[in-house]
């Protein structure tokens, strides 16, 4: 075999780590294993189902002044497997920057060119934070299928649904069947459950295609339980200094942690680089422990925007004590993600549309005034006693633009946590549940809608991961445990009734059912209508760019939106009302004054029978307003008709 082990020179490769082809060179292996006297390839190049014991190729890799191992081999190896041994253990470990791992993270690793995928973006631009209206996506059930080519299909109607950006749920490959991926244990390798990279790649330049961007939610707090192979190269990708919630954090600040980094920062740049992807969605950011004096957010924003440029990329980021941190710029101190989760406006839908106040909603009503600050501050929490946690939660972000903010109703997190995985609209009345659709896609914040919710899915969608059976117990008590915090999930008739998580059926009844995009035709067009009048209607759209609302409460229950135009007087007013009828007698809020020489008229309302609803009398130009109990209606102006001087 013709091989070159003497190499040193990286200039050539994109990526610090795993195996490159590099031009007519050959394919470049290189990997971090600082504890170790050696590291041998072995490898079958072809990529036959033998045993490995019975591969062809065995190379000893070159120990360089870093730690890193390294070697170059010229024979053709494309699609071939290998794994690494180390030192006198016996046992071969596959990449711990894989590229795939055909048989799962337990199996080899393949090589991949990444460079042979024929791309047809060059004209994309790249996602920026303004105007988006995302929808987050689980592969593995959004089609029968759950695969990539499956799910490609499916895209333009996506697009004209009104759809800007898919967030896909993480994909680093994990073990068995299926999962939610948020216990990936190969952090470059696309799982094999979807198909191929390159079938990956494909799903994004169709969605580019189609006008739709594609960010991907990465897992860098933790790696799973199952198949995490980094411990045996270097004891160093662990920190022991912090505790993570689900188990060992990554080392970002301790001993030898400058090669962590660089892992991580090479994975966030590979995933724009090497599948074109507009962004990343960072996981439970409150968990990635960094003292640091570049916060590895920070460093991973900045990575990011690097790796796409020249092309706009969005950073979305998950912070339950909802810190406004990471979304101010490095000259401010903070990391510069584009926008934050935003867990209070859903916990107050939620209680509003449920009354039930249990467990982490303790701190919410879902009162009118509620809704009004959220639309107008983004976060309620921005530093108050936050009882659920016996302490202060939030820190101000009183002066942020909407944009920052990303809203939901509903969320893989969730639905899941229902205990039964049912959709908000199966939880709540149909009027109140249209009312507070029309206020989450007509906010200025941007909307975040789950995969189905634009049809009312029929499917639940669970908590699923198939684990072996030591770790499958753990998994499903701690779940029981979690959910147990709600009263009414610690009953022992709910408990006995949670879905196993391992059980095929949680995952398979999880996946949805696309004719009900067609069977429900009222709830489809519910979402189609306002997320163009989002889009279209230029009162709403520059409402986006800047914080140019203000909001009234008019009764416990309901209340007014003011959204102001670019145009003197040309405003929109969004009226809510989740409670019975309500006469505004009187209506001492300045807010429901029309502009001069103008009267209010409905141009839009929930109760239209096109979405279900038993329809709205015309809108009074004169008089004191009815607003119907449960239900949401847009006011626009229109010139006041000269009035009769006739005696």
């Amino acid at each position: 075999m013709n091989k070159k082990t003497n190499n040193r020179s990286i200039d050539s490769r994109r990526f610090p780590v795993s195996a490159e082809r590099i031009s007519e060179k050959g394919t470049h292996f290189r990997v971090w294993a600082p504890e170790r006297k050696s590291v041998k390839l072995v490898m079958n190049p072809r990529g036959e189902e033998i045993d490995s014991s019975q591969w062809p190729v065995e190379v000893e890799l070159q120990k360089e002044e870093n730690g890193y191992f390294s070697v170059i081999v010229q024979e053709p190896c494309v699609g071939g497997l290998y794994r690494y041994l180390l030192d006198d253990d016996p046992q071969p470990y596959p990449d711990p920057a894989s590229r795939f791992q055909p048989q799962g993270p337990h199996g080899p690793s393949q090589v991949i060119d990444a460079l042979t995928f024929e791309w047809t973006d060059a004209a994309w631009p790249g996602v920026e934070a303004h105007s988006q209206v995302i929808y987050e996506m689980h592969i593995g059930t959004f089609t029968h299928e759950g695969t990539w080519v499956a799910a490609a299909k499916e895209l333009p109607e996506l697009a004209r649904l009104g759809v800007t950006v898919l967030e896909i749920m993480p994909v680093a490959d994990f073990p068995g069947r299926f999962g939610w991926g948020y216990d990936g244990v190969n952090l470059f390798a696309p799982t094999r459950l979807y198909g191929t990279p390159d079938e990956f790649r494909f799903f994004v330049n169709e969605a580019h295609a189609v006008g739709l961007g594609v960010i991907l939610d990465v897992v860098f707090n933790h790696l799973g339980p199952d198949g995490n192979y980094l411990g045996k190269f270097s004891n160093d990708y662990f920190s022991a200094r912090y505790q993570c919630d689900w188990g060992d954090a990554l080392n970002f600040d301790g001993s030898n942690s400058a090669p962590v980094r660089e892992y991580v920062l090479a994975n966030a740049a590979y995933w724009i680089k090497e599948f074109h992807l507009d962004g990343l969605r960072l996981d439970a950011t409150q968990q990635i422990f960094d003292s640091s004096p570049v916060n590895i957010i920070a460093a991973i924003v900045k990575t990011v925007r690097s790796a796409g440029a020249p092309r706009k990329t969005f950073v979305i980021g998950e912070n339950e004590p909802q810190d406004a941190k990471l979304f101010l710029t490095p000259e401010q101190g903070g990391f510069g993600i584009d926008a934050l989760w935003n867990d209070d406006f859903h916990h107050a839908a939620m209680v509003a549309m449920t009354g039930r106040a249990d467990a982490y909603y303790s701190d919410y009503r879902g009162l009118a005034q509620e809704f009004v600050s959220t639309l107008k501050r983004g976060f309620l929490y921005q530093g108050q006693w936050y009882s659920w946690q016996h302490k202060n939660r939030g820190t101000p972000v009183l002066d942020m633009p909407p944009v920052k903010f990303v809203n939901f109703i509903q969320n893989h997190d969730q639905l899941a946590n229902s205990g039964s995985g049912k959709r908000i609209h199966l939880l709540t009345s149909p009027n109140r549940y249209r009312a507070l659709t029309a206020l989450f896609l007509l906010a200025p914040q941007t909307p975040m809608l789950f995969q189905g919710q634009e049809f009312a899915a029929t499917s639940p969608f669970f908590y699923f991961a198939d684990h072996k059976e030591d770790i499958a117990y753990l998994v499903a008590r701690g779940r029981s445990e979690f959910l147990a915090q709600f009263r009414s999930l610690a009953t022992p008739e709910m408990q006995a009734r949670l879905p196993d998580p391992r059980d095929p059926v949680t995952f398979t009844h999880s996946k949805l059912n696309l004719n009900d995009r067609y069977q429900h035709k009222e709830e489809y067009a519910l979402h189609s209508d306002l997320l163009r009048l989002r889009r279209e209607d230029p009162v709403f759209q520059v409402c986006q760019q800047s914080q140019r609302i203000d909001g009234a409460v008019l009764s416990l229950d309901a209340w007014v939106i003011r959204f102001f135009g670019g145009k003197p007087g040309d405003d929109r007013l969004l009226l809510v009302n989740l409670s019975r009828d309500l006469h505004l007698v009187p209506a001492p809020e300045p807010l429901l004054a029309p502009p001069p020489g103008c009267v209010w008229d409905a141009m839009w309302s929930s109760e239209d029978p096109r979405y279900g609803g038993l329809g709205m009398p015309p809108w009074p130009a004169e008089d004191n307003w009815y607003l119907q109990g449960e239900s949401a209606v847009v006011l626009h102006p229109v010139s006041q008709p000269p009035k009769d001087t006739k005696s």
